[in-house]
């Protein structure tokens, strides 16, 4: 009776067939063979360069704007043309009228700003940090949140004048909340593991709020900041109907009373770009103060 053997070495090539580098061992004597992996060529696209994509939509509305008053559609009554705007803005500028303009609007702002500021840090800082200040202040301040502005610019008239106190008082109004509720939430958004790490550490009460949690609210503080910059200027268009001498928003009522299209759109463009230079400073305060921290940028 014969028996049948089954080995179990692998199968020997075909003469000639070379081996792969990984089973050499298998086959002594054999030429090997090596698999080099290389990437995919890509293909260098030419992008767009960034700034000039973020002026597309801008320059476009402006072509728009000009196209449509240049064929008539947009009647002069109804919105000056571009051309009417800019001649209108350069004769404005010579004249000083606007840069005082901007001067009286600016320091409206900036003391209104720094009054808001600084009640809103603080009373963010009693809320966020003291279990107690947080019963005490936070639904206060949630409860004069929701008060409309323009109602109280009556109840602001009786209790500071006509003069520059009500409108002070109006940007500071407005400037307070979003500083308050961004750092209130940024104290409150510190990761625990942070605070107990500090205390393994060795850190005390006052070095884990300057170690570890005011750094840790200081993103959540920048973008109160900038919402706190467009609520000033937008505070400033309310505050500047109130008995205003001087200031952009005196001239868009001169204007309005006149039917002056031009000059309210050269206003509110003065808004407008004043408003983006403080969100701009804001923005790169925030890329070289927060440059330790890795954040996602977009794909």
């Amino acid at each position: 009776m014969s028996t049948q053997q089954t080995s179990t070495l692998p199968a020997v090539p075909d003469d000639g067939a070379v081996v792969p580098a990984a089973r050499q061992a298998e086959y002594p004597g054999r030429s090997v063979a090596r698999v080099e992996i290389r990437p995919a060529r890509t293909t260098s696209r030419r992008s767009v360069p960034r700034p000039l994509r973020r002026a597309a939509g801008p320059i476009g509305t402006l072509l728009l704007w000009w196209l449509l008053s240049a064929t008539g559609v947009l009647s002069p009554e109804v919105l000056a043309s571009p051309v009417t705007v800019f001649g209108k803005a350069l004769s404005m500028i010579a004249d000083g009228e606007l840069p005082t303009a901007i001067a009286v609007s600016g320091q409206r702002v900036a003391l209104g700003f720094l009054i808001g500021a600084l009640v809103g840090t603080a009373l963010a800082l009693v809320a966020g940090l003291l279990r107690l200040g947080e019963d005490l202040v936070d639904s206060t301040v949630g409860m004069f949140r929701t008060l409309p502005w323009v109602g109280l610019i009556p109840l602001f008239i009786i209790w500071f004048g006509i003069n520059e106190e009500p409108k002070i008082a109006l940007i500071a109004l407005g400037v307070t909340f979003p500083i308050y509720f961004n750092i209130y939430a940024g104290i409150r958004g510190v990761d625990a593991q942070l605070v107990e790490a500090g205390r393994v550490l060795g850190l005390r009460r006052w070095g884990l709020i300057r170690h570890v949690v005011l750094p840790g609210a200081l993103p959540g503080a920048l973008v109160g900041l900038r919402y706190a910059l467009g609520t000033a200027w937008l505070a400033l268009v309310w505050a500047e109907q109130v008995n205003a001498s001087q200031g952009i928003g005196y001239l868009m009522n001169n204007a309005q009373q006149f039917f002056q299209t031009d000059v309210i759109v050269v206003c509110l463009v003065t808004y407008a770009v004043l408003g983006l230079l403080c969100d701009l400073i804001v923005r790169l305060a925030t890329k070289y103060g927060l440059a330790w921290r890795a954040n996602f940028e977009g794909a």
